[in-house]
Protein backbone atom coordinates (compact mmCIF):
# COMPACT_ATOMS: atom_id res chain seq x y z
CA UNK A 1 0.00 0.00 0.00
CA UNK A 2 1.46 3.34 -0.98
CA UNK A 3 1.77 6.23 1.44
CA UNK A 4 -1.17 8.20 0.02
CA UNK A 5 -3.56 5.25 0.41
CA UNK A 6 -2.26 4.62 3.91
CA UNK A 7 -2.86 8.24 4.91
CA UNK A 8 -6.41 8.18 3.48
CA UNK A 9 -7.14 4.89 5.25
CA UNK A 10 -5.99 6.48 8.51
CA UNK A 11 -8.14 9.56 7.99
CA UNK A 12 -11.21 7.47 7.18
CA UNK A 13 -10.55 5.28 10.19
CA UNK A 14 -10.26 8.25 12.53
CA UNK A 15 -13.48 9.75 11.12
CA UNK A 16 -15.32 6.49 11.74
CA UNK A 17 -14.05 6.32 15.32
CA UNK A 18 -14.97 9.95 15.95
CA UNK A 19 -18.47 9.49 14.54
CA UNK A 20 -19.04 6.37 16.62
CA UNK A 21 -17.99 8.21 19.78
CA UNK A 22 -20.48 10.99 19.03
CA UNK A 23 -23.15 8.42 18.20
CA UNK A 24 -22.58 6.59 21.48
CA UNK A 25 -22.99 9.74 23.52
CA UNK A 26 -25.68 11.33 21.39
CA UNK A 27 -29.38 10.66 21.02
CA UNK A 28 -30.27 7.05 20.31
CA UNK A 29 -31.58 6.44 16.81
CA UNK A 30 -33.80 3.43 17.33
CA UNK A 31 -37.03 4.08 15.44
CA UNK A 32 -37.81 1.77 12.52
CA UNK A 33 -37.72 4.02 9.42
CA UNK A 34 -39.94 1.62 7.46
CA UNK A 35 -42.69 1.83 10.05
CA UNK A 36 -42.29 5.46 11.15
CA UNK A 37 -40.29 7.33 8.46
CA UNK A 38 -41.06 10.81 9.80
CA UNK A 39 -40.20 10.00 13.41
CA UNK A 40 -37.04 8.19 12.31
CA UNK A 41 -36.04 11.19 10.18
CA UNK A 42 -36.61 13.53 13.13
CA UNK A 43 -34.47 11.28 15.33
CA UNK A 44 -31.75 11.29 12.68
CA UNK A 45 -31.79 15.10 12.57
CA UNK A 46 -31.39 15.16 16.35
CA UNK A 47 -28.26 13.09 15.94
CA UNK A 48 -26.96 15.57 13.37
CA UNK A 49 -27.80 18.51 15.66
CA UNK A 50 -26.01 16.79 18.54
CA UNK A 51 -22.90 16.32 16.38
CA UNK A 52 -23.01 20.00 15.40
CA UNK A 53 -23.19 21.00 19.06
CA UNK A 54 -20.18 18.82 19.85
CA UNK A 55 -18.28 20.60 17.06
CA UNK A 56 -19.39 24.02 18.34
CA UNK A 57 -18.22 23.13 21.84
CA UNK A 58 -14.82 22.09 20.54
CA UNK A 59 -14.54 25.22 18.37
CA UNK A 60 -15.42 27.42 21.37
CA UNK A 61 -13.09 25.53 23.72
CA UNK A 62 -16.11 24.26 25.69
CA UNK A 63 -16.73 27.76 27.05
CA UNK A 64 -20.50 27.89 26.52
CA UNK A 65 -21.54 28.21 30.18
CA UNK A 66 -23.36 24.87 30.19
CA UNK A 67 -25.87 25.83 27.51
CA UNK A 68 -24.52 23.42 24.90
CA UNK A 69 -24.53 20.57 27.44
CA UNK A 70 -28.14 21.37 28.32
CA UNK A 71 -29.09 21.39 24.62
CA UNK A 72 -27.46 17.97 24.15
CA UNK A 73 -29.41 16.55 27.10
CA UNK A 74 -32.66 17.99 25.69
CA UNK A 75 -31.94 16.34 22.33
CA UNK A 76 -31.48 13.00 24.09
CA UNK A 77 -34.75 13.50 25.95
CA UNK A 78 -36.58 14.46 22.76
CA UNK A 79 -35.25 11.34 21.05
CA UNK A 80 -36.63 9.20 23.88
CA UNK A 81 -40.01 10.94 23.54
CA UNK A 82 -40.10 10.22 19.81
CA UNK A 83 -39.38 6.55 20.53
CA UNK A 84 -42.25 6.54 23.04
CA UNK A 85 -44.52 8.09 20.39
CA UNK A 86 -43.56 5.38 17.89
CA UNK A 87 -44.17 2.64 20.45
CA UNK A 88 -47.53 4.17 21.38
CA UNK A 89 -48.49 4.25 17.71
CA UNK A 90 -47.42 0.61 17.36
CA UNK A 91 -49.83 -0.32 20.14
CA UNK A 92 -52.64 1.54 18.40
CA UNK A 93 -52.69 4.42 20.85
CA UNK A 94 -53.39 7.11 18.26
Amino acid sequence: MNTRKLVWAGIVGMALVASSVVAQDGPVQDINPQRHPNLAAAQNMMGQAYASIVTAERDNRYDMHGHASKAKELLKEASRELKAAAEDSNRGGH
